[in-house]
C-alpha cells in the first residue's frame, strides 16, 4: 500500500481537506473533539498522511508562547493528532509525529503538547518529556495554577535548552482547554 504524507499550512489546505481531518478527528475521538480543539489545530503546520482509504492519519503544530524562568518561548504545540481507527498501531502515528518534530525542531524554542493516556505512550517513546513541574496561565484575570493539568504536558525542548522543573510552565491563555 502507498502511504502518502504531506507537509502543509492552514491556508494551503482545500476546504475539502479540512473537512476530511475534521471528520477523522470526530471519528477518532468518538465524538468528543470540539469546535474549539479544532479551533486550536488550525493556523499552523498539517501533517496529513493518506493511504489506499482516504486520510489516514493527521497531526498540526500551532504557535504558542510559554514563559519559563522569565523568557517567553516561541512554542510549537501539538495538536489534533489522530489516526483512523483501521489504520492503528501501523507506525502513521509515528509518521505524523516524525513530521511535527521536524518543524519544532527547526521553527521553535520548544514543543509542547497536552497527552491523553492512550497517546502518552507515543509521544514517551519518541523521546518527549513528561513535564513533572507547575503549570499555570496568563489568564484574562492574571496567572492561574492549572493543577488538573499537571502530569499531561509533555515537552520537547528544541533551541531552548534543559527546562527547569522546579519553576513553572506558564502558557498563554485561549478559549477552551487551555493546555
Amino acid at each position: 500500500m502507498v502511504i502518502r504524507v504531506r507537509l502543509a499550512h492552514t491556508a494551503d489546505l482545500e476546504p475539502a481537506e479540512l473537512d476530511a481531518a475534521r471528520t477523522l478527528l470526530d471519528e477518532a475521538f468518538d465524538g468528543g473533539f470540539s469546535d474549539e480543539d479544532w479551533n486550536h489545530g488550525l493556523g499552523g503546520m498539517h501533517v496529513l498522511v493518506q493511504d489506499g482509504s482516504g486520510l489516514a492519519a493527521h497531526g498540526s503544530v500551532v504557535m504558542r508562547r510559554i514563559r519559563h524562568r522569565g523568557r517567553w518561548l516561541r512554542t510549537g504545540y501539538v495538536e489534533a493528532v489522530a489516526v483512523r481507527p483501521d489504520a492503528r498501531r501501523t507506525g502513521l502515528g509515528g509518521r505524523v509525529m516524525a513530521e511535527v518534530e521536524r518543524v519544532i525542531e527547526r521553527a521553535y524554542d520548544l514543543g509542547a503538547l497536552s497527552a491523553s493516556e492512550e497517546g502518552a505512550p507515543l509521544y514517551a517513546a519518541r523521546g518527549w518529556q513528561q513535564w513533572r513541574g507547575r503549570v499555570h496561565a496568563l489568564s484574562p484575570d492574571g496567572i492561574v495554577r492549572l493543577p488538573e493539568e499537571e502530569g499531561g504536558v509533555y515537552v520537547r525542548p528544541a533551541l531552548a535548552g534543559p527546562l527547569d522543573p522546579g519553576r513553572e510552565l506558564v502558557f498563554d491563555w485561549r478559549d477552551g482547554d487551555v493546555t
